[in-house]
């Protein structure tokens, strides 16, 4: 139906538009408070809108990168627990070579040494986590960025008997002997100690920057918050001076039409 084909007066056309204004009003205020949100789109506010997504955008990456460093402390810990692991195997073996000085049964004692530096090569293909294992050469690199610039590269040791600890099978024929495979487990002790404190710097490291990416993504979040969020306190006052506005437009728009009546009291 076109504009023109209903002749309204000008009182009641007034106060229909002012009463459509305020019905947009009361949608958008609606809107606010059920989203609680002033931005909802482009249209309400563009800079806004679309600086906050910018912000989203960042803080939805950074918390992607949050999660593998999170993987990566793991991968770390892993590798630790298998090095004390490690660790306790060693100092019992330690044990049975002191003990050999003194024992008459040294083959026994060679057998249950020999069945703990099996065991050691157990730990340490054991240690992995998500298939990466630091006990086994592997490498971790952990990205801390969004582009990629900001990097640390944690790198394993072969921690078997054949490879860094260089363990070799029991001899407990004579002191000296004995003497060599305690110099040996010393060996392997101080290498583990030293592959520790490496591992515990990195995890420092690894730590540090998930703490500092998820306060980022918090600074981000509430940055957005900023530019989007609606005080609610302050659109649920509107909504209620809205309410109000709408129905005293409808009583004016009612009391135009019936001065438009009144003229049918002239027939």
């Amino acid at each position: 139906m076109a504009v023109s084909d209903i002749q309204l007066t000008s009182g009641m056309r007034n106060n229909l538009i002012s009463l459509q204004g305020t019905v947009d009003l009361l949608n958008r205020t609606q809107e606010r408070l059920a989203t609680g949100k002033k931005v909802n789109s482009a249209l309400d506010n563009a800079t806004s809108y679309f600086a906050a997504k910018g912000h989203l955008d960042r803080a939805n990456d950074l918390s992607s990168l949050k999660d593998s460093m999170g993987e990566a402390i793991q991968t770390i810990k892993a590798a630790d627990t298998g090095i004390s692991g490690i660790t306790d195997l060693i100092e019992s073996m330690k044990g049975l070579a002191q003990a050999a000085y003194s024992s008459t049964d040294v083959t026994s004692l060679e057998a249950q040494y020999d069945a703990l530096r099996t065991q050691i090569d157990n730990m340490a293909a054991d240690s992995s986590y998500k298939g990466t294992n630091l006990l086994d050469d592997d490498t971790l690199t952990v990205t801390f960025n969004e582009d990629g610039s900001a990097t640390l590269s944690v790198t394993g040791f072969d921690a078997t008997v054949a490879g860094d600890l260089s363990i070799a099978a029991a001899d407990f024929a004579s002191s000296g002997s004995i003497g060599s495979a305690i110099a040996m487990l010393d060996g392997a002790l101080a290498e583990l100690r030293t592959q520790a404190q490496t591992l515990s710097a990195n995890l420092s490291v690894v730590t540090a920057r998930q703490e500092f990416t998820a306060n980022m993504i918090n600074v981000l979040s509430t940055g957005a918050d900023n530019l989007t969020a609606a005080d609610l306190n302050e659109e649920g006052a509107n909504m209620l001076m809205l309410q109000t506005r709408q129905s005293l437009g409808t009583t004016a728009l009612s009391l135009s039409a019936q001065a438009a009546q009144s003229v049918l009291r002239l027939f």
